[in-house]
């Protein structure tokens, strides 16, 4: 499956509880690529920094015969290495017969081994509409930010059905992270969205949650680093809410006070969205956090919630997981966090799907039930 540009840089190397002297193993791709001429720049990219954190043209493969190319990296043994090829850019990434990027390639790096594998097909690189499959009505806003602290990036905001025609209405708000990939397949990083657009007009419709607007903040190079705690983290928090939220409130119909405004995300944009609440209820009284990574490897959100001693916060918390594969590995901090949030915070709900993997067809699965009990109906 595939994952959301992915926190799985640091989930490469052994987790917390293994030993301290891991072993190490060899792996070694050959591609089979039948239809690229011999001169084709082939790179693969995966979640980890020996295969470029998901960056499209960081790892180079080199020819070692006709139509197939090889690269080794070393890693250790604990790791679980999903991977894809492209020439290049997610433009050009390795497609099936009708066009549709290939699922993640797997493996586990349990012993030295090699990886045989065959792309027939590669995405053209032409550009596609940007209305996509969008339901409903969005507006972009480009390059939004100075690009002093942080890289400016675009904005897509969907409005509910009845924005147009109630124009005395003003609504609550959801700040989603990782925006490109919850509206439209065309712009998702990995041909798949969250379909957000087609569940949250569908529940509107039907009366089963709240209209609201949803705002997706694009992500970029530094993600990762940006969606988790440290100076980036920080930066981009502050984005979000002196940057984002007043240009929305002023562009907007909104309810900007803290009760209606929430903020969501999955994988590492569920961590932001926990620290964004958990660090400014003033301004977020809600989140949802779709696999958030709260204690694994280099993160370690549990100990900031342990050490807080005032009255238990007032929030509304939606945290899920699936139980397969690296959902497996998130899963023990996710226990924590949900330990520690026992006498830290007034509201707060877990959903496990135990046959779910860390992908945005899950993520995008598990949405109903979470906007539906993050913006209830009135009653």
């Amino acid at each position: 499956m595939r994952t959301l540009f992915s926190l799985l840089l640091f989930l490469a190397p052994a987790l917390a509880c293994l030993a301290q002297h891991t072993a190490t193993v060899n792996i070694s791709f050959e591609l089979h690529a039948p239809n690229l001429p011999d001169s084709a720049q082939v790179y693969i990219t995966g979640n980890a920094p020996q295969l470029g954190d998901w960056s499209p043209n960081k790892v180079k493969m080199e020819r070692n015969g006709p139509n197939k190319w090889q690269k080794q990296i070393t890693v250790q043994s604990t790791a679980h290495l999903e991977y894809k090829y492209t020439l290049g850019s997610w433009q050009r990434e390795a497609t099936d017969s009708t066009g549709r990027p290939l699922p993640n390639f797997s493996a586990e790096a349990t012993t030295n081994q090699v990886r045989q594998d065959q792309v027939s097909y590669w995405r053209n690189g032409e550009t596609i509409p940007v209305k996509g499959g969008i339901t409903g009505s969005v507006i972009y806003h480009r390059s939004v930010g100075n690009g002093q602290n942080l890289p400016a990036r675009d904005l897509i905001v969907w409005l509910p059905p009845g924005y147009e025609q109630h124009t005395k209405r003003r609504y609550p708000v959801l700040y989603m992270h990782d925006g490109q990939n919850i509206f439209d397949p065309v712009t998702s990083s990995f041909g798949l969205d969250w379909r957000i657009d087609e569940t949250a007009d569908s529940l509107i419709r039907a009366g089963a949650m709240e209209p609201v607007i949803i705002v997706g903040i694009y992500n970029n190079a530094d993600r990762m680093q940006e969606y988790i705690p440290g100076d980036k983290g920080n930066a981009y928090m502050d984005f979000v809410m002196n940057t984002v939220k007043p240009l929305i409130d002023k562009t907007y119909r909104t309810k900007p006070e803290s009760k209606y405004t929430a903020t969501g995300g999955s994988s590492a944009g569920g961590t932001i969205s926990f620290m964004l609440a958990w660090e400014h209820p003033e301004v977020f009284s809600k989140a949802i956090c779709m696999s958030p990574a709260f204690k694994i490897q280099k993160i370690d959100y549990v100990d900031d919630v342990l050490s807080y001693k005032g009255p238990r916060k007032k929030l509304y918390l939606y945290i899920d997981n699936g139980g397969i594969e690296l959902e497996a590995q998130l899963q023990p901090g996710i226990d924590e966090m949900l330990q520690a949030l026992r006498n830290k915070c007034q509201d707060y709900v877990f959903v496990k799907d135990p046959n779910a993997k860390h992908s945005e067809t899950a993520w995008a699965k598990r949405t109903p039930r979470a906007l539906k009990l993050v913006f209830p109906v009135k009653k």
